[in-house]
């Protein structure tokens, strides 16, 4: 299990290996900028949507999104993940006009069906591009910066950008739309200059299996062998279940109902979204002061029952107390998640088809959205909008100690130990008429440290 970062990686990236990072920033500002995400819940309403029908809409959201992911996911392994990507940010620009075309109902139930697509071709192939592009390039060792300064970057363009929804709106109601498009056709030129990679790397091994009769049926199957050979990759995706689930639900659904229940108006909705981006690309960019004291995989734990923690404390207090926890619960986002995707990438073996197996993770992930999405939608109608936020914090922090547990016990390093022990006692009385001296005492495993990391001082 790799150890985080603590300071400063001393080496340099090759040139080429610098080419791809700079590209997938582009890409992962560009594409995810939805310039009308502070405003959707609104923008609908004014459209005439009652909140049974907005939340409904984003439960059928994530269930599309769980339908399309194993398809597209094995699609990126075998067509390669560079044309995904290209694939997604076709889809995307497409799927942002359809709302300025139609605001109504069946309008955005179009909308949102799109942007799962889109999402879906990328959710996998983008992390296992960038993954798999600096593993061809000798440069690993960069992939969690890479991976956090991507996240940061996007967000601190949301930073400057939301705050503007409101002016925008004012002149066209639908520029966040039109905005959105424009950005994911901006994505679009960033993939097309993605470059092919290196033999070895994802897109090589599209090639080798484009050709190969019922390749989509052969990684598909190669994804659940890989999952049931390993309890412990497994696992870990769901781990990041409660992490991911947390930070949607917030920061999509629930983030203008939880203000407007505190008074907050519309109006400075972008501004208070602009600031939680500001606590989260801050720390996505830097989750190598999370330090060495506890492994990844403990870290992940601890700053999920935080986030639940948190937002159960937005049931309290006044306007600014939400507004500060809001922050408090984006900063923890940041920080969390390069770190459970840089877990999740270790553990998946070496010839196993990537983007499918972090596909498989995103079908979880958003399954449980589609049912947190349905339930938060019959909470806010009941009027229990703090019931819900108590509940799926009490839900989470026991479900992240079992799930960590359960990991320790059944850890790459324990495993090791224990083959060794039994290897050792089979030796023992394998010899007759010999004592066997006693086993060494058992020394602790260290972490290995990334290539290129500072030592502790």
């Amino acid at each position: 299990m790799a150890a985080l970062p603590f300071r400063k990686s001393v080496a340099v990236a090759p040139p080429a290996a610098r080419h791809i990072i700079r590209l997938n920033n582009g890409f992962q500002l560009l594409f995810n900028l939805l310039w009308w995400m502070p405003v959707f819940y609104a923008y609908q309403r004014d459209a005439g949507l009652s909140d049974g029908q907005i939340f409904g809409i984003q439960s059928i959201y994530y269930i599309a999104f769980c339908l399309f992911e194993i398809p597209t996911g094995v699609v990126a392994d075998r067509i390669g993940a560079r044309n995904c990507l290209r694939a997604g940010a076709v889809v995307m620009t497409a799927a942002n006009l359809v709302p300025v075309v139609s605001a109504s109902y069946p309008g955005f139930l179009v909308h949102f069906l799109a942007i799962a697509a889109g999402r879906s071709l990328t959710s996998g192939a983008a992390s296992a591009y960038l993954y798999e592009g600096l593993r061809a390039e000798r440069a690993e060792s960069h992939y969690l910066r890479a991976e956090g300064t991507a996240r940061a970057l996007g967000l601190a363009a949301k930073v400057i950008c939301w705050p503007l929804v409101g002016p925008l709106m004012a002149l066209a109601p639908q520029a966040p739309y039109v905005l959105s498009a424009a950005s994911a056709a901006g994505s679009l030129g960033c993939a097309l200059a993605l470059p092919r990679l290196a033999p070895g790397g994802a897109d090589a091994g599209a090639d080798s299996r484009r050709g190969r009769r019922g390749s989509l049926l052969r990684d598909s199957g190669a994804a659940l062998r890989a999952l049931r050979a390993s309890p412990w990759l497994a696992l870990l995706m769901v781990q990041g279940v409660a992490v991911f689930t947390l930070s949607r639900i917030c920061q999509v659904n629930l983030f203008q109902p939880v203000l407007l229940e505190h008074g907050v108006g519309e109006s400075t909705h972008g501004s208070v979204l602009a600031a939680m981006t500001v606590a989260e690309a801050v720390a996505s960019g830097r989750p190598q002061w999370l330090g060495r004291r506890l492994s990844p995989m403990a870290w992940v734990s601890v700053l999920s029952v935080a986030l639940a923690a948190t937002l159960a404390g937005t049931a309290l207090g006044g306007p600014w107390a939400v507004i500060a926890l809001l922050c408090a619960f984006a900063a923890i986002t940041g920080f969390v998640y390069p770190v459970q995707r840089k877990l999740v990438n270790d553990a998946i073996p070496l010839d196993a088809p990537r983007a499918t197996l972090l596909s498989v993770e995103s079908i979880v992930d958003r399954g449980v959205c589609a049912i947190a999405a349905v339930a938060a939608g019959a909470y806010l109608a009941a009027g229990r909008l703090d019931a819900l936020l108590w509940q799926s914090a009490a839900v989470t922090c026991v479900l992240i100690p079992a799930i960590h547990i359960a990991l320790h016990r059944m850890s790459p390093e324990k495993a090791a130990r224990r083959a060794k022990g039994a290897a050792f006692s089979a030796g023992s009385s394998a010899g007759s008429g010999t004592r066997a001296a006693p086993p060494p005492p058992e020394q602790p495993v260290p972490l290995p440290v990334d290539e290129g990391a500072a030592p502790r001082p």
